[in-house]
């Protein structure tokens, strides 16, 4: 193109204007378009499930607190990551998340593989006092978290979830609050609650068996991060199965 078009187009704010919405529809286009030629984009995997009602107001006071603004839940595929932290992080393990959780910064370690490492009192105790635990962490205390949840309105919360994809069942949203106190007390019957949700750990997780707390919450949440696919029986061929 000669200099005279380019001065014509780069002195017209409208025709740049358009020439640029052009530009980059036809190129959003041609990495969308073809995404909808496939069956899915996300991998199949055994395990994955949605939360359970204590993990999911976990959840929602993890995005709350912003989390997400100095830990990653996402892994990438490199020698270092992959030492560090475990498995890389597959697209499948957030396919129930709205918003996904995936993180660009990491002020504090990554928290993809979270669950499990650390015991329920760690967590607790570190929650309250961070640097009772460890010295050099910069992250605040949250030992506010040690007050009784708001369980009003998870049953809702799960109805509205399910309207954009997530398989709550009407078992699920029906015994809502009776999971979530489930969950967080080992000396409930939790026959039911297990055959609900898969690999769901019932556990004292604040410390305190006596109240159910934020705390609780936030602690079953991070306990199960990671902890819904065994990566021992995932290989390469069952990941590019249609």
């Amino acid at each position: 193109m000669s200099w005279a078009k380019h001065k014509a187009i780069e002195t017209n704010l409208v025709l740049l204007a358009v020439l640029t919405l052009l530009t980059v529809s036809i190129g959003g286009l041609v990495q969308i378009v073809p995404l909808f030629l496939v069956e899915t984009t996300i991998e199949r995997v055994e395990g994955i499930r949605p939360y359970t009602p204590l993990e999911l107001v976990g959840r929602d006071i993890y995005v709350r607190e912003g989390c997400y603004t100095c830990h990653s839940q996402q892994i990438r595929p490199f020698r270092d990551e992959l030492e560090r932290y475990g498995h890389y992080s597959l697209a499948a393990e957030s396919m129930y998340d709205h918003p996904f959780q995936w993180g660009s910064k990491r002020t504090g370690p990554d928290l993809a593989r979270v669950g499990g490492r650390y015991s329920d009192d760690w967590h607790a105790a570190h929650l309250r006092d961070p640097r009772a635990l460890v010295p050099e962490s910069v992250m605040p205390p949250y030992a506010f978290l040690d007050r009784r949840i708001d369980a009003d309105s998870i049953a809702a919360r799960m109805r509205t979830l399910r309207a954009v994809g997530v398989p709550y069942t009407d078992a699920m949203i029906a015994n809502a609050r009776a999971d979530l106190a489930a969950q967080a007390d080992p000396a409930a019957d939790a026959s039911e609650f297990s055959g609900r949700y898969a690999r769901a750990r019932q556990g004292n997780f604040d410390g305190d068996p006596q109240t159910l707390t934020e705390m609780d919450a936030l602690v079953a949440y991070l306990q199960m991060l990671g902890t819904l696919v065994r990566f021992t029986d995932v290989t390469p061929d069952q990941l590019r199965q249609p």
